[in-house]
């Protein structure tokens, strides 16, 4: 037996684990009686490992809860990144108050992958619109161009396959409510950079659009919804299917959104 006071390295399988068994003593615990004793409004908390996004709906108790948050995390040798913390207005009234403050639109801010955007229904009702973070779409393209371009000499079935592979496991998690524009934009990318992988086959190689938008339609799946609309999936029936029914707003996922 070997005792180590390094801890478990960031990726490790381990690491996850850990560091949820920890947060949830260290912050989840922590917040929730904070919630309960100290909240003057409601206040709602999601946590995904290491990636808390709290919502308020008074600023006075944001701004409390921050700074009681980094004396919290500081007696247990932890603090918040600086570049990604921030207190923004964000929800159904913040543009409106932004405007008659002569602002712009409300910030938007990044969680799991999306960027959280203030926008509206068809019906003119306030809509939390997801978006597919830019950057993590580029550093998409650019690995699966560096695979096309070691996967060029195969026969196209088998590029068309690994490919169908690719975009459905990408679609799976990204076809959410709201971010169909960067599905269609994805597909798009995937088969402009294929169209290019097989002219670069050989100088003789003549694949026209019209051929390459025949193998997208036979290969490559089509952006479609596959995650419910928030009101479906958090619809609350009756108290046995939500936890925290009857309570005041509370929501805290430790370890992945439920």
């Amino acid at each position: 037996m070997t005792v180590s006071e390094t801890g478990t390295g960031q990726g490790s399988v381990i690491s996850p684990l850990l560091a949820n068994v920890y947060l949830h003593y260290v912050f989840d615990l922590w917040a929730e009686r904070w919630r309960r004793r100290e909240a003057t409004g409601d206040m709602i908390i999601l946590r995904y490992a290491d990636d808390i996004v709290v919502g308020f709906e008074r600023e006075a108790d944001a701004r409390r809860f921050g700074d009681a948050m980094r004396e919290r995390l500081r007696e247990f040798a932890l603090s918040l990144h600086p570049d990604k913390t921030r207190l923004l207005a964000f929800g159904r009234f913040a543009a409106a108050r932004r405007a008659r403050c002569g602002l712009g639109k409300p910030e938007t801010f990044d969680f799991l992958g999306f960027t959280m955007i203030c926008g509206k229904s068809r019906s003119g009702g306030f809509l939390i619109q997801r978006k597919t973070r830019r950057d993590r779409m580029q550093t998409k393209l650019m690995e699966i161009k560096e695979e096309l371009r070691r996967r060029r000499h195969q026969p196209i079935p088998e590029q068309g396959t690994w490919l169908k592979r690719v975009v459905t496991g990408y679609f799976a998690y990204h076809a959410v409510p709201t971010n169909n524009r960067a599905l269609g934009s994805f597909r798009h990318h995937v088969a402009r950079l294929w169209h290019r992988s097989l002219r670069r086959r050989s100088q003789r190689s003549r694949v026209t659009w019209d051929r390459m938008d025949k193998l997208a339609a036979a290969w490559l799946p089509k952006p479609r919804l596959l995650h419910p609309w928030p009101q479906q999936r958090f619809a609350v029936k009756h108290p046995r299917w939500e936890p925290y029914a009857g309570m005041p707003h509370v929501r805290i996922c430790a370890g992945g959104a439920r």
